[in-house]
């Protein structure tokens, strides 16, 4: 008979659930959408979070074939919004809404944190921003000092649904605790958190690898929904590291790029990738690896924006177009941060051009910010990219794909299932069905088409790539002694 798991993602916009099978087959799906609006990209309900999580489980269920299916699901992982946290009670009840990750009201403590730890620990994670945890629990107990003196425990979005699952509380894993301040290196929550920033030892969560199955689903939850008892509950992980997985970049030399609206790289090194610049940080993988990765402010945002009423036909001509030769570099806001930080960069493109040779020269742009990165990536890991795995819109453009396997003159894998969903019902089986994370994914992360380089192209890309890094250098926008 076989056997079955579950991976929830609880998003910013709300739950989504999949059932899937030992090979990596989605079995069933369901989702229910939240309402988005100003209040609730600072605070949103837990309560809310659950009840969603519950009806879309109880949907899944429903439309996967009864109860055989149901009484063969062996575990459940839950992924969520890194930098997402709560203030528990002894009741492991939340004493206030979860503090966002995109709540911008702590910049302050932001601030206060990086300074904090710069001084007084200096390694890991020390480039605190509002999209942090640490900072928003400092905010947190300045900002409400009666309820802060009734916190019981700090948790993760991803820890409040696993302990509505399993009746287990207080325990995280390393992605979610790593802007919150735990030193991934030395495994330890470090003493300036207590010392310095007055957050109190008892209220940080026990922090294990992603994964590791902490206990069972809860009785009522199991009898509600018709599964058995047995089913493992399994800490979970954060939502960018759970869409790692289901790419199949989860070992040494692996690297995902997914383009959606942004550019996210992320791979998997024996080593920690320390940077100096600040553009790269790194996760600790749940076998004791390590996952550096970085997001930059280009991707694809401009696809739809400008392009997305024709682009089919624009993909097609922009196929007989390459390589065009143009240098274009497709920054649709203020500054870059990945793979270089400058607050001064600006996109910029040639005068003149086409719709179509606009379209091309702007994918090849993106595809030569993508060399680069992995160029810098190489020189600081002092280790080599062996394999690169794909995601997001951009990916579905085979035009896009040869250009950027051509430019990286690497083969490049499209992968079928890429959403965090899907890689927390990855992660679920991990420990409870395969050995390994290593050997889940691969039996489990399925690669749709593989592109490979084409060695005239390649070296015409190669002189252009070249052109187009100049030109980032004539603009000030990398210089020499940071192209490593």
């Amino acid at each position: 008979m076989a056997s079955y798991f579950i991976g929830i993602d609880i998003g910013t916009q709300g739950a989504r659930v999949v059932l899937a099978d030992a090979k990596g087959t989605i079995v069933s799906s369901a989702e229910q959408i939240f309402p988005l609006n100003d209040q609730s990209r600072e605070e949103q309900s837990p309560e809310e979070w659950w009840s969603a999580c519950y009806h879309s489980l109880s949907a899944l269920l429903q439309s996967a074939g009864g109860k055989t299916i149901a009484h063969n699901i062996k575990a459940i992982t839950v992924t969520s919004t890194s930098g997402t946290v709560i203030p528990l009670d002894g009741n492991n009840q939340p004493l206030h809404n979860a503090i966002m990750y995109s709540d911008k009201r702590s910049v302050h403590q932001a601030e206060k944190c990086t300074a904090a730890a710069v001084k007084f620990h200096n390694r890991g994670y020390t480039a605190f921003n509002f999209s942090s945890g640490l900072p928003k629990m400092v905010w947190f107990q300045e900002t409400y000092p009666e309820k802060a003196a009734k916190i019981a425990k700090w948790i993760h979005a991803a820890d409040f649904v696993t302990g509505m699952l399993s009746n287990v509380w207080g325990i995280t894993d390393y992605t979610n605790a790593f802007k919150s301040g735990y030193d991934v290196s030395k495994y330890e929550w470090p003493e300036y958190l207590h010392t310095q920033l007055s957050l109190k030892k008892e209220w940080l969560p026990n922090v294990v690898p992603s994964g590791t199955v902490i206990g069972t689903i809860a009785k009522n939850i199991a009898e509600k929904l018709g599964l058995p008892e047995t089913v493992k509950i399994t800490v979970g992980i954060t939502d960018g590291c759970a869409s790692q997985i289901a790419s199949g970049a989860i070992n040494p030399g692996e690297w995902n790029t997914t383009i959606g609206t942004t550019m996210v790289i992320k791979g998997v090194t024996l080593n920690e990738v320390p940077d100096p610049y600040g553009r790269l940080y790194s996760h600790r993988h749940p076998e004791g690896y390590w996952m550096p990765g970085g997001a930059s402010n280009t991707g694809a945002d401009w696809v739809t924006n400008e392009f997305g009423d024709d682009l089919v036909n624009l993909n097609e001509r922009a196929r007989g177009l390459i390589p065009t030769h143009h240098i274009a570099y497709p920054l649709r806001q203020e500054g870059e941060r990945f793979p270089f930080s400058a607050p001064q960069a600006r996109g910029f493109e040639p005068e003149g051009l086409t719709k179509a040779e606009r379209f091309a020269a702007n994918m090849e742009g993106v595809a030569y910010l993508e060399r680069y990165a992995y160029e810098m990536i190489e020189e600081l890991s002092g280790e080599e990219v062996n394999a690169i795995y794909t995601a997001g819109g951009a990916s579905n453009s085979d035009t896009w794909l040869k250009i950027r396997s051509n430019v990286l003159n690497k083969p490049v894998y499209k992968m079928k299932h890429v959403s965090g969903a899907v890689g927390a019902a990855i992660l679920a089986t991990s420990k409870t069905y395969y050995g390994s994370l290593t050997e889940a994914v691969k039996h489990m992360a399925l690669i749709e088409k593989e592109i490979h380089p084409e060695k005239a192209l390649a070296e015409q890309y190669d002189t252009d790539y070249h052109r187009f890094i100049e030109v980032l250098k004539q603009k000030n926008y990398i210089k020499e002694e940071a192209d490593a």
